[in-house]
């Protein structure tokens, strides 16, 4: 199906201008009722809603991790194959597109907007908790044994390496083959027309691009409003700025008011712009950390996370008599229903940025790259981390106490402390604007039914809604009204897996029939 066949399918159809905004009817005024009465639940009955919440995250986690493991299992296992097969060198956007961005801005892009955030306090946190039995261990590997920290960063690299990113590539190339070669609307609706035909223009398209931006708009609020508490948290630790209230809706405030000049400069002015200095200050922390904690233990740590990542990636991926249960469940489901949860947002940005790539370029740079900078970025980090924990150094040696302050506590045990320190600070609060400015873009698409020139004022209008949502819950609730925001959004992964899934088949089908008429036009 191509645009030009159906012109109704066209970005922009059905829209109405209201004050400045050009929105999809019914999507964005559903959406934004929809966000605004569920703020005011969280407000007016902050327990409640963390309770009622949590319960349904806690159910669709305990009843359905056989689903999310088999849904992660399938996607590592269709982008492995898509990339080996000749449907990888089908071009998106046709043989004769070019891509928009250079290779490294490219990956900054997508890098920035998937989890570079959570790099920067897991990567040494997530390690150490296992090694030293935080919240239980991974495969029931004895805890502060060479055995177990090898278990340890096995299962690190196992959350943050192929299976998240693999998730975000089936999402990421079917919006972009369905928008670039299809014509279709840069929506999540799109990837459903082979299956759905022209219902996706009707309320089945509707249901589906209301469920993305409330999944989308719920990950970025909580991640922007427990992030501010982060951020305050390593501010008091090293500087001694009082971790307050105040300072937590001030970091909201800052993130996003950057984030709006961001979004109002667009990908090339803005979103590119901060990624690119992303990656620039986490290569120079990453450099420092290799060469002043142990260059010896860096090189070591590749061969040992790596091997360590392969042996344990199968009996890891395995739902079956585990009984590690409450480990599993705890860490690798949650983590399986949040990377879900956030792959319309992820997804369809990287979508926006990848025109011109072929499939296997883009599969390749989304899953291969991000896992291979991650092994080396885990043996860094968390390798330094567990060899100050085990050697009984610094406040590592006892343990997590808080997430927030493991990276600083690591540090503090290398030279130039408060300067590595103040550049992780600056580099989470920029990781913060990345994702503020790369999803506001990705909502208004989906809001404005696929477009992406909408008005700048409705890229302001997502941009802002996000800072006050998690500004409006961190006062008037605070962990629990952010807890039970998270726990609603987290619980969309259980429905968001079965779409998942149906658009596979949709992608598969569609790329099958791209490659049959390539080889049928070459060859007359």
């Amino acid at each position: 199906m191509n645009i030009n066949d159906d012109p109704t399918m066209a970005p922009g159809h059905d829209n109405t201008q209201v004050l400045g905004l050009d929105f999809h009817n019914p999507v964005f005024p559903i959406s934004a009722l929809a966000i605004i009465a569920f703020v005011l639940y969280a407000l007016v009955y902050p327990d409640a809603a963390n309770t009622q919440l949590t319960a349904a995250r806690g159910w669709s986690i305990e009843h359905f991790d056989w689903l999310f493991m088999i849904v992660g299992n399938i996607f590592v296992g269709l982008c492995l194959v898509l990339i080996v097969l000749p449907l990888g060198r089908i071009r998106l956007g046709g043989q004769d597109a070019r891509p928009d961005h250079s290779l490294v801005s490219w990956f900054s892009m997508l890098f920035a907007a998937g989890m570079g955030i959570g790099l920067m306090f897991w990567s040494v946190a997530e390690p150490v908790a296992y090694y030293t039995e935080w919240y239980g261990t991974p495969l029931n590997a004895a805890a502060g044994t060479p055995q177990g920290a090898r278990a340890a960063m096995g299962a690190t690299m196992f959350h943050w390496g192929l299976h998240p990113w693999a998730i975000y590539g089936v999402v990421g190339l079917s919006l972009a083959f369905f928008a670039y070669n299809r014509g279709l609307p840069l929506s999540l609706r799109s990837a459903f027309t082979p299956l759905l035909g022209n219902r996706v223009r009707g309320w089945s398209g509707h249901l589906i691009d209301i469920t993305a931006v409330l999944a989308t708009i719920f990950g970025l609020a909580t991640s922007l409003g427990f992030g501010a508490s982060q951020a305050a948290g390593g501010l008091n630790y090293l500087f001694d700025v009082p971790n307050t209230l105040g300072t937590q809706i001030a970091i909201i405030i800052a993130v996003t008011a950057v984030a709006l000049f961001s979004v109002w400069r667009g990908i090339d002015g803005g979103v590119k712009l901060f990624s690119n200095i992303n990656m620039v200050i986490a290569l120079l922390l990453l450099l420092f950390v290799v060469l002043t904690g142990s260059t010896l233990l860096f090189l070591n740590g590749l061969w040992d996370t790596t091997l360590a990542y392969l042996t344990h990636i199968v009996p890891l991926s395995n739902w079956i008599g585990r009984d590690d249960t409450t480990w599993f469940h705890g860490w690798t489901v949650f983590y399986w229903a949040w990377w879900i949860s956030w792959s319309p947002f992820v997804g369809m940005f990287i979508a926006r940025v990848s025109r011109g790539r072929t499939v296997r370029e883009f599969l390749t740079a989304v899953l291969l790259v991000p896992t291979l900078v991650t092994i080396v970025w885990m043996s860094a980090f968390g390798g330094n981390a567990l060899a100050q924990s085990a050697a009984g150094v610094g406040e590592l040696a006892n343990g997590i106490s808080d997430v927030s302050l493991a990276m600083f506590q690591m540090l503090e045990q290398l030279p130039l402390t408060t300067l590595t320190s103040t550049m992780a600070i600056v580099l989470v609060l920029v990781f913060f604007i990345t994702s503020s400015d790369s999803g506001s873009l990705v909502i208004d698409s989906i809001t404005a039914g696929g477009k992406v020139d909408a008005p700048r004022t409705q890229r302001v209008f997502w941009a802002t809604l996000e800072g006050v949502i998690a500004g409006v819950l961190l006062y008037g609730g605070g962990d629990k009204a952010l807890g039970a925001l998270q726990a609603g959004a987290v619980a969309t992964g259980l429905p968001f897996s079965l779409v998942l899934l149906v658009m596979c088949v949709g992608l598969v089908k569609s790329l099958r029939q791209e490659h049959r008429d390539l080889v049928l036009a070459s060859a007359i």
